[in-house]
């Protein structure tokens, strides 16, 4: 064969090598990796891949793909992260919270789309978590709903439900609503248009986008206010509701004042239907009424309430008697349920209301050492004894009362004339 022969040949074959190498490098997709996964949160997270080879031709398009399902693709979502070779990193969102996730790279040429290997992991996340807090700021009217809830990572709803029963009725949005973060947040809302003196329920509601949780259902009772425009904290007891305080008003019921004395010692014994009140000595402890005060027509009680009868008053004993007041399971010691925690002189016997103070009050009445005055004007028996007046006579000019800390372990009944001024606590119509 000649020389020329021979060098035609060798130019024909590296012309059919170039050829064939071209041809197959058509048919190369980028080789890319896939980055770690890192920065998960409920919604997003952070991974991205390394373009190792373009193939057969420079890269277009690159990014991360990824699916609730194996083997994610370009078709289902996608970031889209530039182009050529190198590394990069993909931002992936929105995602959803505690979700499990499928991620790979891809890189795209002309000859087709080439994938990394897949990853795999979960967004942090779940339904809210509500706390119960007490309402705070209660007054007739209105009052402030409380509560804390952990949002766990996802973008959270709250609101308050609130009524006079468990099915609620009224809805509100917390301030703070929505919220999100890892934490407990105090959240709240203040409330209006409230009835006085009523008992009221309210719970928190949160809502994700994994679902719907309750706070515990809690409650309160707005205050009772007089026509002087004291405000006062109310306590049911059995079938009843009582006011935790004395009796504070000037007034009647109609803006009427009651009859007053400009000293606190008067001797009114010479009168012989005195319609006298007077400040306590101690001033959280109310006012003291003549029982002639207290009967009038006008009414010294808020409206819807009134002073309780004798017989309301035996109520109110029979009911703790029965119930598991009495203490060390006497039924007949009930004093110390009644008894505030605080105020009263001390005593070394246990069960009597001067003894171990901060175990009284079982009850919720908060009854106060207010003692009493005589119709000479002598305040007596103040920190030693709570009387209050019933409305019922015993005689002509005498009525009866109710004491604790005189039977130091019991409630007392007696009776004093009607010119003798007591504290007062009103009771709530039926």
């Amino acid at each position: 064969m000649s020389q020329i022969n021979k060098n035609h040949l060798s130019i024909i074959i590296i012309i059919v090598i170039s050829v064939f190498i071209r041809c197959r490098k058509k048919d190369e997709v980028p080789l890319v990796t896939t980055n770690a996964i890192s920065d998960i949160t409920a919604t997003s997270a952070t991974s991205g891949g390394d373009i190792t080879s373009d193939g057969s031709s420079n890269v277009i398009s690159r990014g991360v793909c990824w699916s609730t399902e194996t083997s994610p693709t370009i078709a289902n979502n996608k970031t889209i992260d530039g182009f050529g070779e190198g590394g990069f990193s993909s931002s992936l969102t929105p995602l959803r919270g505690a979700t499990n996730y499928y991620v790979r790279s891809y890189a795209s040429n002309r000859a087709g789309t080439g994938y990394g290997p897949e990853i795999s992991f979960t967004t942090i996340g779940q339904p809210p978590s509500p706390g119960a807090m007490p309402a705070t700021n209660i007054s007739a009217t209105s009052a402030t709903l409380n509560a804390t809830v952990n949002a766990n990572f996802l973008s959270t709803a709250v609101t308050f439900e609130y009524g006079s029963s468990t099915n609620y009725g009224d809805t509100i949005n917390a301030n703070q609503s929505p919220i999100t973060g890892g934490i407990a947040t105090n959240v709240n809302v203040d409330i209006k248009g409230l009835t006085p003196a009523t008992f009221y329920h309210f719970r928190v509601k949160t809502v994700n986008q994994l679902g719907t949780t309750f706070g515990d259902d809690l409650t309160f009772n707005t205050k009772l206010t007089d026509v002087d425009g004291n405000n006062y904290n109310t306590v049911t007891i059995g079938s009843q509701v009582w006011m935790k305080e004395n009796l504070k008003t000037t007034k009647y019921r109609n803006g009427d004042l009651i009859g007053t004395t400009a000293q606190a010692t008067l001797d009114i014994t010479s009168e012989t239907s005195p319609k006298y009140q007077w400040a306590h000595t101690i001033i959280d402890y109310g006012r003291l009424y003549t029982y002639y005060a207290i009967t009038d027509s006008r009414n010294v009680c808020p409206a819807g309430w009134h002073i309780p009868t004798e017989s309301e008053w035996t109520t109110l004993t029979d009911y703790l008697s029965n119930n598991g007041y009495g203490f060390g399971g006497n039924m007949n010691y009930i004093a110390k349920s009644l008894a505030a925690t605080s105020g009263w002189n001390p005593d070394p016997v246990a069960g009597n209301v001067g003894n171990d103070q901060g175990s009284n009050n079982s009850s919720g009445f908060t009854g106060l050492p207010g003692g009493g005055r005589y119709s000479t004007g002598v305040m007596n028996f103040v920190t030693y004894h709570g009387i209050w007046w019933s409305s019922t006579e015993s005689s002509a000019k005498f009525a009866y009362f109710r004491c604790i800390g005189y039977i130091p372990a019991a409630v007392f009944r007696g009776e004093f004339s009607e010119s003798y001024g007591l504290t007062v606590r009103c009771l709530k119509d039926n």
